[in-house]
C-alpha cells in the first residue's frame, strides 16, 4: 500500500484521517474506503491529483468482521448489498466531517470533490443522491448503487453531474453486470458518466487510473 509521503495522520472530531493539505488550497476531495479498509487503503488513487487539492480519508466507523472497517453495522444477511437505510447514517456524518474540517482548515468545501472504492463508491453515489448540491465531481470505482434510491431517480437528481466510473470485466465480487445495471440508474437520475472499463478483477486497472486523473484534472 503506497501512501504519499506528504500525508499526516490525525484525530479530529472523533474521526482516524489521514489528510494532505497543501499550501494553497483551492478545493476539498473526500476518499472513501471500501469494505474492511481504512484512512490508508485511497491513497493509491490520489498519486498524480492536483497539487491544490485537500485531500481527507477517513475511517469508516464501524469495525468490519473479517478486521478493517466498515461504514455501516455488521449485516450478515446482506453482505455486499449495502442499502440506503443502512448507509445513510455514515452519509450524513461524513456530510458532517466535512464541514467541520473545512471550518477548522479556514477553506470553503460548501462544494467538495469525492471519490469511493467498492462499499465506499456506494457510499458515495448515495451522498451525490442525498446532496448533489454539495458534490461537484464523484469518481466510482469498482462500486456499485445500494438499493433504496429507486424512488429519487424519476426526480433526476444527479442532472449534468460529471461521474468518472471504473469497472473490472472480471470482477468476481461486484459484477460487471451490476457495475452496468448502476450506470444505467445513474444516467437515468441524470448524471454525466464517463466509464472506464478494463480486464481485471476488483481493483482499478492502470488505463482507467490515468482516466481517473484527468477526470480530476481540472
Amino acid at each position: 500500500m503506497q501512501i504519499e509521503s506528504n500525508t499526516e495522520l490525525i484525530d479530529f472530531e472523533g474521526w482516524t484521517l489521514r489528510v494532505r493539505v497543501p499550501r494553497s488550497p483551492k478545493r476539498l476531495l473526500l476518499m472513501i474506503h471500501g469494505f474492511t479498509g481504512d484512512e490508508n487503503s485511497m491513497w493509491i488513487f490520489a498519486r498524480d491529483l492536483p497539487s491544490h487539492y485537500l485531500i481527507v480519508a477517513p475511517r469508516g466507523p464501524h469495525d468490519a468482521e473479517t478486521g478493517g472497517y466498515s461504514w455501516r453495522p455488521p449485516h450478515p444477511e446482506t453482505f455486499g448489498r449495502p442499502s440506503l437505510e443502512q448507509l445513510q447514517p455514515a452519509a450524513e456524518a461524513l456530510i458532517r466531517l466535512v464541514d467541520a474540517y473545512a471550518l477548522s482548515a479556514g477553506m470553503d468545501a460548501s462544494v467538495f470533490d469525492l471519490m469511493g472504492f467498492s462499499q465506499g463508491a456506494a457510499l458515495s453515489n448515495l451522498l451525490a443522491f442525498l446532496h448533489p448540491s454539495r458534490i461537484r465531481k464523484i469518481g466510482i470505482l469498482a462500486g456499485f448503487l445500494p438499493s433504496g434510491l429507486e424512488n429519487l431517480i424519476p426526480g433526476r437528481p444527479l442532472e449534468g453531474k460529471p461521474f468518472f466510473v471504473a469497472h473490472g470485466t472480471r470482477d468476481e465480487l461486484i459484477t460487471i453486470d451490476r457495475a452496468r445495471a448502476s450506470i444505467a440508474l445513474l444516467e437515468q437520475a441524470g448524471a454525466r458518466v464517463t466509464y472506464c472499463e478494463d480486464g481485471v478483477g476488483h481493483k482499478v486497472s492502470v488505463t482507467c487510473l490515468r482516466a481517473l486523473k484527468d477526470f480530476f484534472a481540472d
